[in-house]
């Protein structure tokens, strides 16, 4: 063997419930889902525009859970640019020549 270790595709997969939802996943879905039936029993729905607002939390948490290449979802995804965008985008350097003076006059 030439010292190569390979890992198997679907490590990841397996932590998940139906290879693809986290429990948060499944709670923010089932609770679009309850919001939505909640709001169709209780509003009617005979107008196109009033359909559509009721449907609509559903639709977001369904869009939210939606799984994406690269990320493992849509609500990661949005995570990962809002910590881009928010935190600090420049790195100060702290390795092994940090505490060393950078005088060029010596």
């Amino acid at each position: 063997m030439d010292n190569t270790y390979l890992i198997p595709a679907n490590t990841k997969k397996g932590q998940l419930i139906f290879s693809i939802f986290t429990s948060k996943d499944l709670i923010l879905f089932s609770s679009g889902i309850v919001i939505t039936i909640i709001l169709l029993l209780s509003v009617g729905t005979d107008e196109l525009l009033k359909t559509i607002l009721v449907l609509f939390p559903a639709l977001f948490c369904s869009f939210l859970v939606l799984p994406i290449p690269n990320y493992h979802n849509v609500l990661t995804f949005f995570g990962s640019m809002f910590k881009f965008f928010t935190r600090q985008r420049i790195y100060k350097w702290k390795g092994w020549c940090f505490y060393e003076s950078t005088n060029e006059d010596k």
